[in-house]
């Protein structure tokens, strides 16, 4: 950086008027600015009193600065300070450096990079602009206020070298101090420093101690492949467990990829490597079509909870196109479903399901809306057994499903007298189902199902004080679905819901397999108040009313008699953070809940909390023995600026046992992330094994690995 050569003409000694028009012609170039600035010979040039000169983006202070045009160097006195494009700063006592700031040296100088990690050392040595040579450094991003003492930690070194083109940190004899206690030494050690990014090298480790897998270490290695790729490989070392895990990805033009697996030999089971692979993707494509997939795959039904992977009981991969518009939609997947529950078999269940949905929307001029809609859907068992009368209700079925729905309708809505809103629907199902290995069904068999409904809304709204709005609205609606039910077996409507989004529809069964007959009503009142700036409340009561009783309609969805259960559904948001929620099916003849959930958030400055309830009474269409109760909990409070808690547990009310409860305690502050995290995990299959997890994470801050020092930065007194 040529610094004053800008100002060659003052250096030759020529007359102030030459000079000073020679300066101002250089004024894009440098820029010196001193209280007292006068030649001394044909050689010198001398500048004091709060000098700065200022060229290309680099900032030089000092109190003193002589050039020799003889050595085309710069004599500095201190205290100076050089601060750069980045924002690094380099302070030093006193130094001679070229002309270009590229070459010199620097007595007690002191390195902040990235306003965040100090280096302080007897003497810093520029070389080729690009190198900053220091010996017997000091290296730490705690806050160091000039008593006597000791940072939380520090690395001392003998050398240390920065490449500022690379952003790399070289250390020589580095030991590593934690209260100026000697912690443990390294001969050679590479870090990034604060302004990268990506850098190869390794990252935090994580200190892990589980029942299952004793006491372990994981070390991530982050290797980047170019700028748009980069891999993670952490092996996982312990007195169990010999593990690598590696993590891929990669961004394209047009969508990106992520691919998470780890491959291990344990103690734990004694037949060969276990290991999983996720992988996910996402992609645009011509036309505002866009692809994604996902991939699980795991080598054993208890690996990922063994190691913690996942919590899931079932993989779920799948390769999906799809495009969505205004006025249409178009979507073809491909899935493949493994279950991990002792009890399930793989064979017997859906296992590949494939879907192709289309829907277009027009608006006639005649008024209204009308919609096309079609589906096809096939999915597809491994067993190749036959079911018949003998083996119906056992699990070694293996029937294949295939079915073609199309859905033709036509709404419209209208505004009568009195502010009442009136609605009618006219839909008309197209169905055709192909069964395979179930001889007590029909191989081929097809419907048609025309319906038709009429509804009704009376709004009342009136505003209220302080901004607060109301709404009344009581609605009303009579159906009819004609037909009758067809031989096809129930196999995806094996689980139906009663809530607010389909209170209204004409049919509540979650798939085509199964539609609901003759005359139906229902009858609805939603209440709301709404003022942004206090509380906000919802209500919604709900019935439905049918011709006779549906054995379809498993027992605990509300709707299996002619007359459903009640259905209640609220929310209330206050405007100091708490937010509520909660819905349930309510049987007013015996007093009775069928299915219920709650769940109550409350967000302050300092805290986030959490709460959840689900109530899911016996029902043998279900599979389900017993009643499920839980409530789970979760939060996060932080206590001082420095400390955090964190938790996130499930209780089961019927076993009166936790199904999992785990703690966080976090300490941050400019310099450090310490985590100490502890979990328990409480198995309820046999293929599990119940597992307390400790773990430890430590973060330097100031490195690229270790985070952001400056939103804890504190203040010298």
């Amino acid at each position: 950086m040529r610094l004053l050569r800008a100002l060659a003409p003052l250096f030759l000694g020529l007359t102030l008027a030459t000079a000073s028009a020679a300066q101002d012609s250089a004024a894009d170039a440098a820029l010196l600015v001193a209280d007292q600035v006068f030649v001394e010979g044909q050689d010198r040039l001398i500048a004091t009193g709060n000098v700065e000169a200022l060229y290309d983006g680099t900032r030089l202070a000092a109190r003193r600065i002589i050039y020799d045009r003889t050595s085309d160097s710069l004599t500095l006195e201190g205290p100076i300070r050089i601060t750069d494009q980045q924002g690094n700063i380099l302070v030093a006592d006193s130094g001679e450096i070229d002309s270009a700031i590229e070459n010199g040296l620097l007595r007690g100088a002191r390195v902040v990079l990235d306003q965040q990690l100090q280096l302080a050392a007897v003497e810093a040595r520029r070389v080729e602009g690009r190198f900053t040579q220091l010996s017997r450094v000091a290296v730490t991003s705690c806050q160091v206020c000039g008593d006597t003492s000791a940072p939380l930690w520090s690395i001392r070194a003998s050398r240390v070298v920065h490449d500022q083109q690379e952003r790399q940190l070289y250390f020589e004899n580095a030991q590593l101090r934690v209260l100026d206690v000697p912690i443990f030494y390294v001969p050679y050690l590479r870090l990034p420093d604060p302004s990268l990014e990506r850098a190869r090298g390794f990252l935090i480790p994580t200190f892990r101690s589980t029942t299952l897998l004793g006491f372990g270490i994981k070390t991530p290695y982050f290797i980047p492949i170019g700028d748009h790729r980069d891999l993670t490989l952490t092996p996982y070392l312990s007195t169990v467990t010999r593990t690598l895990e590696a993590r891929y990805r990669q961004a394209f033009r047009h969508g990106d990829i992520e691919l998470n697996g780890a491959i291990t030999q344990d103690s734990l089971i004694s037949d060969g490597a276990r290991g999983y692979l996720f992988a996910k993707g996402a992609f645009s494509l011509p036309r505002d079509f866009r692809l994604s997939f996902n991939i699980e795959a795991t080598t054993d039904n208890a690996y990922l909870n063994d190691y913690d992977y996942a919590s899931a009981d079932r993989l779920e991969s799948d390769l999906t196109v799809s495009r969505f518009r205004r006025d249409g939609l178009a979507s073809a997947s491909l899935r493949h479903y493994e279950s991990l529950r002792d009890g399930d078999s793989n064979a017997t269940q859906p296992s590949i399901v494939g879907t192709a949905e289309y829907e277009r929307r027009y608006f006639p001029r005649a008024g209204g809306e009308f919609r096309v809609s079609s589906e096809l859907h096939n999915h597809f068992r491994y067993s190749t057994l036959d079911v018949d009368s003998a083996d119906a209700d056992t699990l070694v079925d293996g029937r294949d499903v295939t079915r073609l729905n199309t859905d033709l309708s036509w709404r419209n809505r209208w505004t009568l007298s009195g502010g009442v809103r009136a609605a009618a629907l006219g839909e008309l199902w197209i169905d055709r189902f192909w069964v395979s290995q179930d001889s007590t069904r029909p191989a081929d068999v097809s419907q048609v199902t025309p319906s038709a409904a009429v509804e009704l809304r009376w709004p009342w709204a009136r505003a209220g004080v302080n901004g607060a709005r109301w709404l009344v609205e009581p609605v009303a609606q009579a159906g009819w679905i004609g037909g009758d039910r067809v031989q096809v077996t129930n196999d995806e409507s094996t689980r139906p819901e009663f809530d607010e989004g389909n209170l209204l529809s004409l049919s509540r069964f979650p798939a085509a397999d199964r539609r609901e007959r003759g005359y139906t009503g229902a009858l609805g009142l939603r209440m709301l108040r709404d003022n942004p700036a206090g509380l906000t409340t919802g209500l919604t009561l709900g019935r439905v009313w049918r011709e006779e009783d549906d054995a379809d309609f498993t027992r605990s969805s509300g709707l299996s008699t002619a007359a459903s259960d009640w259905l209640l559904a609220g929310h209330i948001d206050t405007s100091d953070g708490l937010v509520l929620s909660a819905r349930g099916l309510f049987n007013v003849a015996d007093m009775s809940v069928s299915k219920a959930e709650a769940r109550a958030i409350w967000t302050r400055d300092r805290m986030n909390l959490g709460a959840s309830y689900v109530l899911l009474v016996t029902d043998s269409d279900e599979n389900r023995d017993q009643a499920q109760s839980e409530w789970s909990f979760d939060g996060k409070y932080q206590f001082t600026t420095n400390w955090a808690a964190s938790t996130d547990m499930r209780y089961d009310l019927v076993d009166r046992r936790f199904a999992k409860a785990g703690i966080d305690l976090e300490y941050q502050n400019e310099c450090a992330v310490v985590n100490f995290s502890v979990s328990r995990r409480y198995a309820s299959s046999d293929s599990l094994e119940p597992s307390t997890d400790f773990g430890l994470t430590v973060a330097l801050k100031g490195f690229s690995t270790g985070g952001s020092a400056g939103e804890y930065r504190r203040s010298c007194r």
